[in-house]
């Protein structure tokens, strides 16, 4: 099964596309991770960039964050045909919100679905604070309810929301593990869903609870026969990445961050045997 890299355009958006994608060629990903400009030229600069440079492309849904759910799922409905309409190999969907209905939330997760169906495009809901996806408990309880729900995996907020690495919690995380097609690979703690710099030796316990995880995420879409995962390496910028005092200058360089997790993962699964 091959690992697929994916850049995150989060943190790059000052960049033109045309540069940033050169960037992101060379520093080997597959792809990148963005959400689809509204803008029609914005959007056509991206298309022709991406495949100027024959990038893949993860469309990654964040916007629809009305509190009315009457309008909040038109909104959801059309950003997401609005994704499929360009082609990606998936959409990543940031869905509903914590303060929704399990009804609520059900009816954005059928809506998705539906246009999955009409397209052939795939909607993986992101593992995220604030959205229907928030806690590992309360995801599951969707788990069980939607069978064809599956995921992107960000551990990093589970573990946030919970101040604990879930180890109470490993039937919840296991399920959502057996449902995950896309990996947003940032290392989170127990009060935050960034750690500084995943090098640092003070992490090692906190990466290799991340890895554990993802290990088990590979194993089961192998023995599942799938012939690609996708992975996005998604340490963000400021505030994710925290600041110096007074100087409000990175503790890290994001690229940088981003670009050690696509090697170590690019090692651990596309040339190791466990893969």
């Amino acid at each position: 099964m091959k690992i697929l890299f994916f850049c995150p355009r989060w943190g790059h958006a000052h960049v033109p596309w045309n540069v940033f994608v050169q960037q992101v060629k060379a520093a080997g990903y597959d792809g990148v991770e963005t959400d689809v400009p509204a803008d029609e030229k914005e959007r056509g600069q991206m298309l022709e960039a991406l495949a100027k440079h024959g990038l893949l492309l993860v469309a990654q849904h964040w916007e629809t964050v009305t509190p009315d759910f009457d309008a909040h799922l038109p909104a959801y409905m059309e950003r997401l045909q609005r994704m499929a309409a360009v082609s990606p190999l998936c959409i990543n969907a940031q869905t509903g919100r914590d303060f929704f209905t399990m009804e609520q939330n059900g009816q954005l997760i059928t809506a998705a679905a539906q246009v999955a169906a009409a397209t052939g495009i795939p909607v993986y809901h992101e593992t995220h604070r604030s959205k229907f996806s928030f806690a590992a408990h309360v995801t599951a309880a969707y788990l069980q309810q939607f069978p064809g729900l599956q995921l992107t995996l960000d551990l990093s907020h589970w573990i946030a929301v919970a101040e604990s690495f879930l180890q109470e919690q490993q039937p919840a995380v296991a399920l959502a593990v057996s449902r995950t097609r896309h990996i947003h690979a940032r290392v989170g703690h127990t009060q935050g869903a960034q750690v500084s710099d995943p090098r640092a030796p003070e992490w090692e316990a906190a990466l290799q609870v991340h890895l554990d995880c993802w290990d088990e995420v590979v194993r089961i879409n192998k023995q599942a026969g799938l012939q690609q995962l996708t992975v996005t390496a998604e340490f963000g910028p400021p505030p994710y990445m925290p600041l110096l005092p007074y100087t409000q200058q990175p503790v890290a360089s994001q690229w940088d961050i981003n670009l050690y997790m696509k090697a170590l993962l690019n090692s651990r699964y596309n040339h190791n045997p466990f893969a």
